[in-house]
This record gives structure tokens, C-alpha cells and sequence, in this order.
């Protein structure tokens, strides 16, 4: 491999599943909470860290309630999962709450992810500054496709797919974003955990079949598509004005 393409390697230590696959007990963790509940917390935050900006120093969850449309009780228990810790009559320090959910949500220090397939969606995500602010941190991408490989986007590196579980071993991501045909989506699964990856953002539309103990977040385009597109589509027509009497329709 040339030189330039290993210069943002660092030493790791990576756990990679075996070749027969991930045969290495799961690491011991609470159980984990309803999707619904962790799907909230970033709507949280980004209200609070805008609120924090503007130099506010505490806040309730009638305050988030009211601004969310959410139940205030509904808020009160979620922050309390994220370890929030409120005071009767003021409420939550946003100097702690802020940290609080960003460590409970795993944002406080950027985890390191590759994206797997450089065509419009990987690139898209691959460009997105925003994962910054959410802990995450792309720092290559890989694909088959020889005139991207040995490239660079926004400085980030395109690798070829062959190099995926060597460098992903030796970095120590654990973190793959799969942007790669429906086709091919197993093989490269299969791959990012022969790699040590034990968590996978998959937005190929396959239905991955892996080992226990590896997190995968499914991501369809096309059902969130098919909800738009259902719901606008059997929306009722507005009624024609009515016709003033003895005129035609």
C-alpha cells in the first residue's frame, strides 16, 4: 500500500471476529432502552446545546415540553435514563445536563467510522460536517471501483474494498456505514466484521444476516419514502368552492 494511504493509520488494539465468524462471548451491558426513548435524546440535545449558546444556564422539562410538544412526565423520565439530574424549582443545569446525555448517547469522544461504497450516498455522508457534532467521525472510505480508489474527498482518503478488513483491524473501527448495492451488502457486512466492527449503519436495503453480538441500524429510504409518498397521495382533495346560485359549476 503507499505510503500516503496509511498516514492517517494509528495503532489499535482490534478485536476481529474469527474467520467462521464473531464466535467471542458479547460484552456484558445494561439491557438496552426502547428504540422511541433513544430516538428522542438527540432532539434534546440539540434544543439544549442551542439554549446553552443563547446563555442559558438551566432549564425544565415543562421549558422542553412546550418547545418538543412532548409530555413534560415522558421528558422527565428520559433524562433521568440519561443520568439528568434535576432541582425542585430550577430544574437542570444545562452546564451538566448537556455533558450528561452527550456521554449517555456515546457523543462525548468521536468514534471513528469507515463508509463502505463511495458512490452518491457514501459521498454524501462522507461530506457531511454535521456527524462532528453527534460523536462521529468518518475517516475513509473504501469501494471497488478503480478510477475513485488511490482519490481523495474533502481529504478523506478512498481506499480500495480489498484493503477494508486490514486497515479496519489495524485502526480499530468498530463502526462501518454500509452504502454498497443490496447485492453485495452481506459479503461487506461479513467483511467489517471479520475487520472487528461491531456496529453497522446500513442504508443498502438488505437484510443482513450476522453474527450475535454485532449492532446493526437499518436504514430504508424506501418505507420512509413509501409513508410520504402514501400519506400525501390519500390526502383528501379540497373541496371546490361553491358555485353561486344559478350559475354553472
Amino acid at each position: 500500500m503507499p505510503e500516503a494511504w496509511e498516514s492517517d493509520a494509528r495503532t489499535a488494539t482490534a478485536r476481529p471476529c474469527g474467520a467462521g465468524g464473531c464466535d467471542e462471548k458479547a460484552e456484558m451491558s445494561t439491557p438496552p432502552l426502547p428504540a422511541p426513548t433513544l430516538r428522542r435524546m438527540p432532539a434534546y440535545l440539540r434544543l439544549l446545546r442551542a439554549w446553552e449558546a443563547e446563555g442559558r444556564d438551566t432549564v425544565s422539562c415543562t421549558h422542553l415540553a412546550e418547545a418538543l410538544g412532548l409530555d413534560p412526565t415522558l421528558i422527565r423520565k428520559d433524562l433521568q435514563l440519561a443520568g439528568g439530574s434535576g432541582r425542585p424549582k430550577t430544574g437542570y443545569r444545562l452546564a451538566e445536563l448537556v455533558p450528561a446525555l452527550e456521554a449517555f448517547l456515546g457523543w462525548s469522544h468521536p468514534s471513528e467510522a469507515f463508509v463502505i461504497g463511495a458512490g452518491n450516498l457514501g459521498l454524501a455522508l462522507l461530506h457531511y460536517q454535521g456527524f462532528a457534532a453527534h460523536g462521529l467521525s468518518i475517516v475513509a472510505a473504501f469501494d471497488d471501483d478503480a478510477r475513485k480508489v488511490g482519490t481523495s474527498s474533502l481529504g478523506k482518503r478512498i481506499f480500495p474494498l480489498a484493503k477494508l478488513a486490514d486497515l479496519g483491524q489495524r485502526m480499530g473501527v468498530r463502526l462501518g456505514i454500509l452504502c454498497v448495492p443490496e447485492a453485495a451488502a452481506q459479503a461487506v457486512a461479513e467483511t467489517c466484521c471479520a475487520a472487528g466492527m461491531r456496529g453497522l449503519w446500513n442504508f443498502t436495503g438488505a437484510r443482513l444476516q450476522l453474527p450475535e453480538g454485532t449492532v446493526v441500524e437499518d436504514i430504508d429510504l424506501a418505507q420512509s419514502l413509501a409513508l410520504l409518498s402514501h400519506r400525501l397521495s390519500h390526502r383528501q382533495a379540497p373541496h371546490p368552492a361553491a358555485s353561486p346560485i344559478g350559475t354553472a359549476p
